[in-house]
């Protein structure tokens, strides 16, 4: 292995820290991203559920909901604002579910990044192994065999190097954007659900009242 990677050139210095980064990225995405990491099951019914029971929520229970994950911060601060009427309610939880979504794509542009650049370090690598190869030419005759050699062999690794990096990282940009969307409309829906259960059980002013 280390004998491919050090007949690729210095090229596949970038193109391995393109992967490693590509690992990173992948695992803990992939970690942050599961739907039991950002949204808990039951976590609307169990709030909806304990309103009906108490008619209230303490605000520190509501606190280590928001706390505890995306949707339970976006949930947790509409009913900190329930007294204020369903416009407020609507208003502050999608502050929060926009910042909750930010905060999911953390670092996949990167991916997205490094789907793009490793190609073309890859492609470089290859135009300076060509170029090396036709170095070892000159005026028709082969002047250095091992020069050619050396050429072919840095435009085949780096361009492998490269797609070898692109292809996982590009499958993984499009699964994780996909994600994200797919969160988001589970918050929409999840947001919606509780805001018209409370309205249905009286629990919610339709108007903010006007301060005087």
């Amino acid at each position: 292995m280390w004998e491919l990677v050090s007949a690729g050139g210095w090229l596949m210095a970038p193109i391995i820290l393109c992967s490693v980064l590509m690992l990173i990225i992948i695992i803990e995405r992939g970690i942050k991203l599961r739907f039991s990491e950002v949204a808990p099951s039951q976590l609307r019914e169990q709030l909806v559920v304990h309103l009906l029971e108490r008619h209230n929520i303490e605000r520190e229970k509501l606190l280590n909901v928001k706390n505890n994950s995306p949707l339970g911060d976006i949930l947790a601060t509409g009913l900190l604002y329930r007294q204020h009427g369903i416009e407020s309610m609507t208003m502050h939880m999608e502050n929060r579910a926009s910042v909750q979504i930010h905060k999911l794509e953390k670092n996949i542009n990167m991916l997205g990044t490094i789907g793009a650049i490793a190609p073309l370090l890859g492609l470089l690598g290859t135009v300076l192994g060509i170029i090396t190869s036709f170095l070892a030419v000159t005026d028709g005759s082969m002047q250095d065999p091992a020069m050619l050699a050396a050429g072919v062999s840095q435009a085949l690794i780096t361009t492998a190097g490269g797609m070898f990096v692109a292809i996982p990282a590009v499958i993984a940009y499009r699964f994780f954007q996909r994600r994200i969307v797919d969160i988001n409309a589970y918050f929409e829906r999840e947001a919606g659900l509780m805001l018209q259960e409370l309205l249905d059980n009286h629990l919610i002013q339709t108007k903010t009242t006007d301060n005087l």
